[in-house]
C-alpha cells in the first residue's frame, strides 16, 4: 500500500534536518536546506515563548498590584470632600440603628404621629399626578416609590434625619414632561426613563466629585426664606382642600363645608395643645412626655372614628380617595421598556435632565442644611455628597420601573427632627431649650416601610376623613413657622422697640434697616411663591 506523504506544514525543525541528511524526496529539497525558513520558525518560537512569559508577568503583577491601581483609580474619582463625609459618618452607623433601642418611648409615637404625616403628601401628590398625567402615573406608584425609596435613603445615606418625599418640584417636572410627549406624540415611559437615568448619573457624580461643597454659600438669609415658603405652601395646600369644599358643596346645604372645617381645626388645635402640654406646668414630666408622644396620633384616630359615628356620617365628610386593590395605572407592566427608545432620544434626554438635576441638587441640599442647622443641636455631623449620591442611586432605580421621583422633603424632615427632639426648660434663661435628639435611621426606615405596607390595607385608609389630613397640614405649617427669625421679624416690625429684648435686630441695627432687610425676604419669598 503507497504511504501518504507528511505535509510540509506538519513536520517539525527536527524532520526537516533529517530530510536534509538523507537527500532529496518528493522535490522537496530546496525548501528543506532553506535556512531562512528554519530561522524563521525559530524566531516564531522564540516569539511565542516570549509571549507566554509576559502574559504570566502581566497577570502576576495584575493579581498583585491591582488592588492598590484599583484603590488609586477610584481616589484619583471620588473627591477629597466626599472621602470626607464617608470617614465622618462611618463610625456613627451602627448607633445609627441601635439608638433607636435605647429611646423606644419616644421613637415608637413619633413613628405613628410621622407615618401619618408622610403618608398624606403621598396620597395628595398621588391623586394629582393621577390627573396631570391622564391616569399614566398614580397613587400605587406614589406609595411605591415613597415607600423603597425612603427605606433605602435611610440605609445609604448620610444625615438620615432627613426624608426624601415627592415634592411639587417633581410633581410640576413630570406635568411639564409629560405634556411635551403628548404633544410630540412621544411614547412617555421611555423618554421618563431615559430623563431619570441622565438625571441619576448626574447626581451621583457630583455627590462622588464633592459639589455639594457649594452649598456653605447658602446663608441664613437663605434658609429662613425657603423654612417660610413651605410653611406657607403647607398651609395654603390644607386651606385649598377645605375651600374646595365650599365650592363642590350645594349653595343651599353647607352644613359639610363647615363641619369639614370644623373637624380640621379642631385636628390642629388639639394637637398644638397636646404638644404645649409638654412644657406646661401641669401634670409629671413622665405623664407629659407621654402626652406629647401619643397624643397626635391619638387625635388622628380620635377625629376619624368621630367622622364614623352615624349622626355624623349622614354629612358626608370626603375621605381619602385610594385604590381597592393593588395595580399599576393603566395595568402596565413594572418594568419600563426604555430600550425601544431610538438613541437619539436617549441622547436628547439628557438636556431636560440638566434643568432636573440643577432643581433636585438645590432642594435637596437646602432641605439637608435646615435638618443640619446648628439650633437643632445635632451630634453626628453633615454628609451632603453623600446624601446627593444616595439620592442619584434612587433615582436610577426609581427611573427603571417608571415610579415618581423623590427629593429631599424639608416640611417632613423637620418634623422627623422635631419629634425626635427632648425639651427642657432653662432656669437661667427662663426659655425651652433643646436638651437632646436621637439620631437615628431606624424610624425613617420603619415609617417608609409601613408606607410601603399600606399597599396591603387600602381600604381601611378610605375611614381618614381629609379635613383630618387638612388639620396635620396646619399643625405641621404653624410648626414649621416657630424659630423662623424672618416671620418673627415680620411681627416685631410693629413693636415698640424698648419692649424688644436688647439683642434683638431692631436694637442692633435699628428699625429702618431690620425692616429693609425684611422686606428684601418678603420680595424673595413672594418671587419663590
Amino acid at each position: 500500500m503507497t504511504q501518504t506523504p507528511t505535509p510540509m506544514y506538519l513536520l517539525s525543525l527536527e524532520d526537516g534536518q533529517n530530510l536534509t541528511e538523507d537527500g532529496d524526496k518528493d522535490g522537496l529539497t530546496l525548501l528543506r536546506e532553506d535556512e531562512e525558513f528554519i530561522t524563521a520558525v525559530k524566531e516564531v518560537k522564540g516569539a511565542a515563548q516570549n509571549v507566554t512569559s509576559s502574559a504570566g508577568e502581566l497577570t502576576k503583577t495584575i493579581v498583585t498590584n491591582g488592588p492598590n491601581i484599583m484603590l488609586t483609580l477610584f481616589s484619583a474619582m471620588v473627591s477629597k470632600e466626599m472621602r470626607d463625609d464617608f470617614d465622618q459618618r462611618k463610625q456613627y452607623y451602627i448607633s445609627d440603628w441601635t439608638d433607636a433601642f435605647r429611646y423606644k418611648r419616644q421613637c415608637i409615637p413619633a413613628i405613628l404621629f410621622l407615618y401619618f404625616a408622610c403618608l398624606a403628601p403621598v396620597v395628595s401628590f398621588g391623586t394629582i399626578a393621577s390627573q396631570i398625567t391622564e391616569g399614566a402615573i398614580g397613587v400605587i406608584e406614589f406609595f411605591l416609590a415613597s415607600g423603597a425609596a425612603g427605606m433605602a435613603y435611610s440605609v445609604l445615606s448620610g444625615q438620615p434625619m432627613a426624608f426624601i418625599a415627592p415634592t411639587g418640584l417633581t410633581l410640576a417636572f413630570i406635568s411639564g414632561l409629560f405634556r411635551f410627549c403628548t404633544l410630540r406624540n412621544i411614547a412617555f415611559f421611555p423618554v421618563y426613563t431615559w430623563v431619570g437615568l441622565w438625571t441619576g448619573f448626574f447626581m451621583t457624580m457630583l455627590g462622588v466629585r464633592g459639589s455639594s461643597k457649594f452649598i456653605k454659600y447658602c446663608t441664613r438669609f437663605t434658609d429662613e426664606i425657603f423654612n417660610g415658603l413651605l410653611s406657607f405652601n403647607f398651609i395654603y395646600e390644607a386651606c385649598s382642600s377645605l375651600r374646595r369644599n365650599f365650592l363642590l358643596a350645594d349653595p343651599l346645604n353647607l352644613s359639610m363645608p363647615f363641619i369639614s372645617l370644623s373637624i380640621a381645626l379642631g385636628t390642629c388645635w388639639s394637637t398644638m395643645q397636646i404638644i404645649s402640654l409638654q412644657t406646661s406646668i401641669y401634670f409629671s414630666q413622665r405623664i407629659r412626655k407621654i402626652t406629647k408622644d401619643f397624643g397626635p396620633v391619638a387625635i388622628i384616630f380620635a377625629f376619624s372614628a368621630l367622622n364614623s359615628m352615624p349622626w355624623l356620617k349622614k354629612f358626608q365628610v370626603p375621605t381619602l380617595v385610594v385604590p381597592s386593590k393593588f395595580q399599576l395605572a393603566g395595568g402596565r407592566k413594572l418594568l419600563v421598556p426604555f430600550m425601544s427608545a431610538s438613541i437619539q432620544t436617549r441622547l436628547l434626554c439628557a438636556l431636560p435632565a440638566l434643568l432636573l438635576t440643577s432643581l433636585c441638587f438645590m432642594d435637596q441640599n437646602i432641605s439637608v442644611r435646615v435638618v443640619n442647622n446648628p439650633d437643632n443641636k445635632l451630634k453626628k455631623g453633615t454628609a451632603y455628597n453623600i446624601d446627593m449620591v444616595a439620592l442619584g442611586l434612587i433615582t436610577t432605580v426609581l427611573s427603571i420601573f417608571g415610579l415618581p421621583w423623590m427629593c429631599g422633603a424639608t416640611v417632613q424632615s423637620m418634623n422627623h427632627v422635631k419629634a425626635l427632639t427632648s425639651m427642657k426648660f432653662d432656669e437661667a434663661t427662663k426659655k425651652v431649650v433643646v436638651d437632646e435628639v436621637v439620631e437615628t435611621r431606624t424610624t425613617g426606615f420603619i415609617i417608609h416601610a409601613l408606607i410601603a405596607g399600606t399597599i396591603l390595607v387600602l381600604p381601611i385608609l378610605r375611614y381618614v376623613p381629609i379635613p383630618v389630613v387638612s388639620g396635620v397640614f396646619l399643625f405641621l405649617g404653624r410648626k414649621l413657622m416657630t424659630g423662623n427669625a424672618f416671620l418673627r421679624r415680620i411681627k416685631d416690625a410693629f413693636a415698640e422697640k424698648k419692649r424688644l429684648p436688647p439683642d434683638h435686630p431692631m436694637n442692633v441695627l435699628g428699625r429702618k434697616k431690620m425692616n429693609i432687610f425684611t422686606i428684601i425676604q418678603i420680595l424673595c419669598l413672594a418671587t419663590l411663591w
